[in-house]
């Protein structure tokens, strides 16, 4: 039964105040509801004594009003975060139509994130690097368990020492490009085709017969167009050198001299190149200088101008732009190239600062459509000296194409993998390598997550836990990432022996429950060979620590 409502009262005494005033020793209107309840929204009570409530009470109001707050926050951001989910894979000037070759990344990509966090589903949770995380070579050469191996730590040289210590590149006096003829600048755009532009495929094929035709015209200047120019042709030259090594055991007095004279072609086009790199300040041109710079061995150099792309191609994403199907298509795949290289130089170098792109992968759309090997538009010749019968006589196999999207998805997908593994297992805080109860189940999980990474490969790049020479060497890159990745998801396993194997511990004893027959030597430290791959010389041939790891790994564990 609702009371009557009483006339306003003077309330000079706080015996007269309502509980909520009394209780917040503030002056009472006398209202029913007061104008305190009624603005706060309280019960408004009179008449009573005070609540018996003491300060831990007051304290868990407090805190059970804070958390009902975070929670309406809480939804507000992920409702935001699905929206913007849905129209950044809907919106077709942003996500244009797919090919089947997306399934095998997407699938794994899509297990990945289910299995990791439910906080995948809402494109919240990101494959993000942590910053100092604790899986470089560096931090595992800080272990207290090679204090009685201090040769390791002598003789190592840190990445950034190495670099700091080799003196700076010089540009050549003489500005001339050396003419080559038209058969010849097409065997280099070819080699760039087949290396370059099929671990990163970003650029079209009718850029590269552009790229030929403007080489052939020799009016290169300094615009935008002829400093990539000169790019395409010092990376087809490089790819030249390292295709060379990788095809021949033994290096003839005739195959030696040529690889020389390519060597020094890359040279001189790359010089060109960064005579002219002031005019791609303002494109997205610099991801290819980083590729070079890595051929060089010189990884802050290249980590300095990935780093810059990725910088800018957030920016172009997330502002947007009405650009054509195509250009977005190659930005997105811009973006994924950037991820995979960021990423490479984080894992063993933790202190460089990140672009920030792992951020907003969730939100990035996978590779689609893209003609990277396929000729669709007909140039005209931009001048007399570069006519129709110089282009290409035949088109490229279409699979070749296909190929080379399968190979950027799976790369992408194991990238991914590798980060959440850095992070879930050796993240400065939040990272559950030393802890024995819970590393285990974490490491089972993201096992299983690579054997199914495995298990999705197309033919052309399955590979086998054996010595055995893979199909192509990109299979053999792959194998060499997926026994990396192993490597890193059990190493806290040898990390615990360590730390146990001198003082009689079990792991049956020390209560947990895991079977150490599921974990086998190879599964820390595998010593199968893969096949050395151009790519592997190409880019990252300047990282050595994986290596380093496992030798020091071998020779503790020999011990």
């Amino acid at each position: 039964m609702n009371r009557p409502r009483r006339p306003l009262l003077s309330r000079s005494r706080a015996a007269h105040a309502c509980d909520v005033c009394r209780r917040k020793k503030i002056r009472c209107n006398g209202g029913q509801p007061c104008a305190t309840c009624l603005s706060s929204g309280h019960e408004c009570i009179y008449g009573a004594e005070a609540g018996p409530k003491g300060k831990s009470d007051l304290i868990l109001d407090g805190v059970l009003r804070m958390e009902r707050h975070l929670e309406e926050m809480s939804a507000i951001i992920a409702s935001n975060v699905g929206m913007l989910g849905h129209r950044v894979l809907t919106d077709p000037a942003i996500s244009p139509e797919v090919t089947h070759s997306h399934d095998i990344a997407e699938r794994s990509s899509h297990h990945h994130s289910q299995s990791a966090t439910g906080n995948d589903a809402q494109g919240v949770h990101n494959a993000v690097l942590s910053s100092l995380h604790t899986s470089t070579t560096e931090s595992v050469l800080d272990w207290p368990h090679f204090d009685i191996f201090p040769s390791i730590r002598q003789n190592y040289t840190p990445i950034f020492q190495l670099e700091k210590s080799r003196p700076p590149l010089t540009t050549m006096t003489s500005a001339a490009v050396p003419y080559l003829r038209a058969d010849e600048v097409q065997q280099v755009i070819e080699a760039f085709q087949s290396s370059i532009n099929f671990f990163y495929p970003t650029m079209l094929k009718d850029k590269l017969v552009a790229v030929q035709n403007l080489v052939l015209s020799g009016n290169l200047d300094d615009s935008v167009s002829s400093c990539i120019s000169l790019l395409v042709m010092a990376l087809g030259c490089a790819s030249q050198v390292v295709s060379l090594l990788f095809n021949t055991s033994a290096l003839t007095s005739q195959s030696l001299e040529y690889q020389i004279s390519q060597r020094r072609l890359a040279e001189v086009y790359f010089d060109g190149v960064l005579k002219r790199l002031h005019t791609t300040q303002l494109e997205i041109s610099t991801e290819s200088t980083h590729l070079y710079f890595a051929y060089l061995q010189r990884p802050l150099q290249a980590w300095s101008y990935i780093n810059t792309t990725a910088a800018r191609c957030r920016l172009l994403l997330s502002y947007g732009s009405a650009n054509s199907p195509d250009e977005n298509e190659c930005l997105r795949r811009i973006f994924w190239s950037c991820y995979i290289l960021e990423s490479d130089y984080l894992a063993e170098l933790a202190a460089l600062p990140a672009s920030g792109i792992a951020s907003i992968e969730s939100t990035i759309p996978l590779p689609g459509q893209y003609n990277t090997h396929t000729i669709t538009n007909k140039f005209t010749p931009a001048t007399p000296l570069s006519p129709p019968s110089l282009l290409p006589p035949t088109v490229p196999r279409s699979e070749d194409q296909e190929l080379s999207s399968l190979y950027f998805l799976a790369c992408i997908s194991m990238r991914r993998l590798l980060n959440r593994v850095h992070d879930m297992l050796y993240a400065p805080t939040t990272g559950v390598s030393p802890s024995p109860s819970r590393f285990p189940t974490v490491v089972s999980e993201l096992s299983h997550q690579l054997d199914e990474w495995r298990d999705l490969l197309p033919e052309p790049f399955k590979f086998s836990l054996d010595t055995e020479p893979t199909q192509t060497q990109h299979g053999g890159f792959l194998r060499q990432r997926y026994l990396t990745c192993r490597s890193v998801i059990y190493r806290p396993y040898l990390t615990w022996v360590l730390e146990n194997w001198n003082n009689g511990a079990s792991w049956e004893n020390g209560g947990y429950e895991h079977d150490w027959r599921d974990v086998d030597l190879d599964c820390i430290m595998p010593d199968s060979e893969p096949t050395g791959p151009s790519k592997r010389r190409v880019i990252d041939a300047w990282e050595p620590p994986k290596g380093s790891v496992s030798t020091v790994e071998q020779s503790t564990w020999g011990e």
